[in-house]
């Protein structure tokens, strides 16, 4: 049975058998006994690769950080996260660069504190925004009729666990935005998530 560890754009957990392309993390996540036990503890999210220098991890371990997979980038960036500055340093840098367009050079604290306060409203509640379609860059991740779509190619793609539909979507007016601003902004900066090959097809 799937453990309830895949993230949604949304930012929540449910219990798939796809894995993704990427796992990150929120904190440690599980009680003594190994129950899921809260939405997340600190403030760095990070999304990471699944493989690095064949380091090996024991899934699922009270105490320690409890390993999350996301389907792709633009799903752990619309659900709050950022690349990770180890396994992840290129594309860390490429976020950081993307962050700060006047040259500056901002700390992994000061993003992870900017990005929790887009991200969440109060404990494990979304925070989202209003924003005209066509004014938001390839990458971000949009609500409509109650379920994530993604900005691709000028127009959206539905998401689903296991990858990006394409079904006909028109809407009318702002849409809800899912992804943090300040991600938005570092993708409107010119920072390319990594998205799933279904969005291809």
């Amino acid at each position: 049975m799937p453990r309830q560890n895949r993230v949604t754009p949304y930012g929540e957990l449910i219990a798939v058998p796809d894995r993704g392309m990427f796992w990150g993390n929120r904190g440690a996540l599980l009680d003594r006994e190994g129950r899921l036990a809260r939405y997340s503890r600190g403030q760095a999210w990070a999304i990471c690769v699944l493989s690095f220098k064949g380091r090996r991890r024991q899934q699922w371990r009270p105490g320690r950080l409890t390993e999350l997979y996301f389907l792709d980038e633009a799903t752990g960036l619309a659900a709050g996260h950022r690349p990770c500055g180890e396994c992840r340093y290129r594309d860390y840098q490429t976020f950081k660069r993307a962050w700060s367009p006047d040259g500056g050079s901002p700390g992994a604290p000061e993003i992870d504190a900017r990005l929790h306060a887009d991200r969440l409203a109060g404990p494990g509640t979304r925070r989202t925004y209003q924003a005209s379609l066509a004014e938001l860059p390839p990458g971000a991740m949009v609500d409509i009729g109650g379920a994530p779509w993604l900005v691709r190619d000028g127009g959206l793609l539905a998401w689903t666990p296991g990858g990006y539909q394409k079904r006909p979507v028109a809407p009318a007016g702002p849409v809800t935005v899912i992804t943090p601003r300040a991600t938005v902004a570092v993708l409107a900066a010119g920072y390319q998530p990594v998205i799933h090959p279904s969005a291809r097809d």
